[in-house]
């Protein structure tokens, strides 16, 4: 099977206007944020082209949105949800902003596990909420001793505190496993702080696909506590058409009803339509995608060993957003800015993912192999500059 990661020029991809393609010049190599270098699946191009077509463009006015999850939930991952929990949001950041808010007071802390996806520290400083932070361990694992002193710290001033949890983890692509999330399940109700878990990156797990390596566990499943959401968009290469889904535990009916009482944006109409066949007709597509990713992952570690021993890499168990150590390059603490300024690639700068971040930077490897391979070749000449 061909990988669809090489279906597309890199003269073809230079057209596109998407931030990915315009934010650096032209000679600039863009392997930073999360999009894709991949054609849409079929049915999704079909869907849409009809939409626009017959000028189907108003509010979404139903819910096979909610229906296109539980199912794929199901057969996916065994985890039967009842549609009655879920609530169609416009995007997952809004979606955990605005429930962080809801199950907390003004002033509140939120904890966080860096290095991790920098919206989780921008927008609930803006939403007025303040950070603890419990970093990783060195294996980019969850830190229970450390999450269980930021629990403590949080609740410390009396106030309702919140963890934002990446499951799986953004960057480096962590799965975190059933017994890590049944330990912050317990340990969140023995302290009394709302999970709010941001599952995006779920469909991303390889070994779903491969049968090799961890598979992801849904937090729900382990905690009627928590809070989870869902988007089809990190999957299905859908950012142009944002949606999501946020799936209230059993126990947590009552911040349901609350979130539910507040005036929030729900998806647009392109969003949901197009997410609902994504979650239904979809799945052969991301298949594909997912083989071809495998591919990727490993020719990253290859050519990275081979031109740049001295980087730590370690092989993503999920998403294409690897995460890459470079404190031995002697690049300082934002390697990115050397190698977009000196090699002409660009990458996400580590520190701006918190502690820890310092001297690392995210790579998307969801690009063909010329790219990697001009990518490292870059990173490389960037010592020699």
């Amino acid at each position: 099977m061909a990988n669809p990661f090489d279906a597309l020029t890199l003269e073809t991809l230079r057209t596109r206007t998407s931030a990915k393609w315009r934010v650096y010049q032209e000679d600039v190599l863009p392997l930073w944020v999360a999009e894709m270098d991949v054609q849409l699946a079929p049915a999704i191009v079909e869907t849409l082209s009809a939409v626009v077509r017959d000028g189907d463009m108003g509010y979404p006015g139903s819910w096979p949105y909610r229906e296109a999850l539980a199912s794929y939930a199901h057969d996916t991952w065994g985890w039967d949800v009842d549609v009655a929990d879920m609530r169609p949001v416009s995007g997952v950041i809004a979606a955990y902003t605005d429930i962080i808010v809801e199950a907390t007071d003004a002033g509140s802390e939120a904890v966080v596990t860096p290095p991790v996806y920098p919206p989780f520290y921008s927008y609930l400083r803006q939403a007025g909420r303040e950070i603890v932070e419990a970093p990783l361990r060195a294996d980019m694992r969850l830190d229970l001793d450390a999450l269980e002193r930021a629990f403590v710290t949080a609740r410390s001033g009396g106030r309702r505190a919140a963890f934002l949890l990446c499951n799986p983890h953004n960057p480096g692509g962590t799965v975190h496993t059933r017994e890590e999330l049944t330990q912050v399940a317990q340990l969140a109700a023995r302290h009394d702080v709302q999970v709010v878990a941001d599952e995006i990156h779920a469909p991303l797990v390889y070994g779903a696909f491969t049968g090799e390596g961890p598979t992801f566990t849904p937090y729900l499943t382990v905690d009627p506590r928590g809070v989870a959401i869902h988007a089809a968009s990190k999957g299905w290469n859908l950012a142009a058409v944002p949606a999501g889904i946020a799936v209230f535990g059993p126990e947590v009916r009552a911040l349901r009803d609350s979130y539910n009482a507040g005036a929030h944006h729900g998806p647009a109409q392109l969003g949901a339509i197009a997410q609902t066949v994504a979650y239904n007709e979809g799945r052969e597509w991301l298949a594909d995608v997912m083989a071809g990713l495998d591919q990727q992952r490993r020719l990253a570690g290859e050519l990275l060993a081979r031109h740049l021993p001295a980087v730590g890499y370690r092989i993503p168990d999920s998403t294409y957003l690897t995460w890459l150590d470079c404190r031995e390059l002697g690049l300082g603490d934002d390697p990115a800015l050397a190698f977009r300024e000196r090699g002409r690639v660009a990458f996400n700068s580590g520190h701006t993912f918190g502690t820890g971040g310092a001297g690392h930077v995210r790579m998307n490897i969801a690009t063909s192999a010329e790219v990697l391979e001009e990518a490292v070749r870059r990173m490389a000449a960037t010592l020699a500059a």
